[in-house]
């Protein structure tokens, strides 16, 4: 008997089919015959302490020209489905941290959520590194602007985001004596309302930045180093970053040896870590991407290689 696999997602129809990982995972569950439930968040509700959908059967092939088709509705409990896999792009709003509310309990009855939802609500994906101080970069987070600016001086040149942002939105350099330093530190901090991050600049960001995927808390041998565009700071593929294989060096090995164990005490299974040079800078677990390039750049199967961990239990 086929699996039944939910989805959360964001529309498909917007999606970028060469590059969204996803999709990736969508067209893996089709070749392994399962039932395919397509949610977005506004097709979730709660009746009574039991959480509900309302679903579109889905279809997906790998044609860029008309990718995906549904074959019927259905209204269901998320409980029915033996996975579900949450993959809602950010931001991480309350709207988000609802939606894994009603995730969990669907879980507290018997389905596999993936990634858990109490661990997507715990592991913010800046915040999430300082579990890990020798992994990463000299990393400050705080509302304190007069803070940021003594971290400045003690490191020459840092980079400041927010911490719910993703693909490089509101991700600025600072170096000392930057005379827009102010306005950045105001418009990051809400003069004092938000906190933010800041972290030592690292110049190897010119080698790449790489996503390292993790199914599992194991790490998948290549990377994809994303090389900053000509005049740019940030790596980000959504900011035309350009992406590049490379395998996985001593040094990131031992990272994900450190972080990949507390992945999988949480229930965190499918991870993209961010390593600029020796260190890691971010930890992604909302809905990490790069399975489609280190795919079609190594041959592998990366989005089979979770699902067949997801059947195994």
């Amino acid at each position: 008997m086929p699996l039944q696999l939910g989805i959360v997602m964001d529309p498909i129809g917007t999606i970028n089919v060469k590059k969204d990982s996803s999709f990736a995972m969508l067209l893996a569950a089709k070749a392994r015959g399962w039932d395919i439930y397509y949610f977005e968040q506004a097709s979730l509700w709660c009746r009574d302490g039991r959480a509900y959908g309302a679903a579109r059967l889905l279809s997906v092939r790998d044609d860029p020209h008309g990718w995906y088709f549904f074959r019927g509705e259905v209204t269901l409990p998320l409980d029915a489905l033996d996975i579900i896999l949450m993959r809602k792009d950010p931001p991480f709003d309350m709207e988000y941290i609802y939606t894994t509310y009603l995730l969990e309990l669907a879980e507290a009855r018997g389905t596999r959520v993936v990634n858990r939802p109490g661990a997507l609500r715990d592991a913010n994906e800046k915040l999430f590194t300082a579990w890990f101080p020798p992994c990463c970069p000299p990393t400050l987070v705080t509302r304190q602007a007069e803070q940021v600016r003594a971290f400045l001086i003690e490191q020459g040149d840092i980079v400041v985001k927010p911490l719910d942002g993703m693909g490089g939105s509101s991700v600025f350099r600072l170096r000392a004596g930057d005379p827009n330093t102010n306005v950045v530190l105001e418009t990051l901090g809400g003069l004092g309302r938000r906190y933010f991050m800041a972290q030592r600049y690292l110049p190897a960001v010119c080698e790449g930045d790489k996503r390292i995927l993790l199914v599992n808390g194991e790490p998948v041998p290549y990377a994809l180093a994303r090389i900053p565009a000509l005049g740019e700071t940030r790596a980000n593929l959504a900011v035309g970053g350009k992406g590049i294989g490379v395998a996985l060096s001593e040094r990131d090995r031992w990272i994900c040896a450190q972080i990949g164990p507390e992945l999988r005490r949480r229930g965190l299974v499918f991870v993209g870590l961010d390593v600029i040079g020796e260190w890691c800078t971010e930890i992604n677990v909302t809905s990490p991407t790069c399975i489609r390039e280190l795919d079609a750049l190594y041959g592998l199967n990366i989005a089979d290689q979770l699902l067949e961990c997801l059947e195994k239990g």
